[in-house]
């Protein structure tokens, strides 16, 4: 973990004091909002065509959310594949599994 990063307990961070100017936030319209959106080159605006070419997906709810420590590359690896990446790693796994279950019935 990089140098800039600072781990805190649940209650920590529920005890801390925010650092959001919470009455300039709501204050602010939806035009400056909308600016302020534009001029942040890390966000983007979705528009009409984006919610025209979205799609809804449910979560299944077989699958269960949790955290996973995989090494970088592997993460690359999956990534660059393109989207999906979390899905083929859940493929990969449920064939290792597989596998594994069978050795057990030979």
């Amino acid at each position: 973990m990089g140098d800039d990063v600072t781990r805190v307990t649940l209650e920590e961070a529920k005890k801390a004091e925010s650092r959001t100017d919470w009455d300039r936030l709501e204050s602010l319209t939806d035009e400056e909002i909308h600016e302020a959106v534009e001029d942040d080159p890390d966000a983007f605006l979705l528009d009409d065509e984006w919610f025209e070419a979205a799609t809804f997906v449910m979560p299944s709810a077989e699958k269960e959310r949790i955290t996973i420590r995989l090494d970088s590359d592997i993460l690359d690896f999956f990534r660059a594949e393109g989207s999906g990446y979390q899905s083929r790693i859940n493929k990969v796994l449920r064939e290792y599994m597989a596998v594994q279950r069978y050795k057990k019935q030979q």
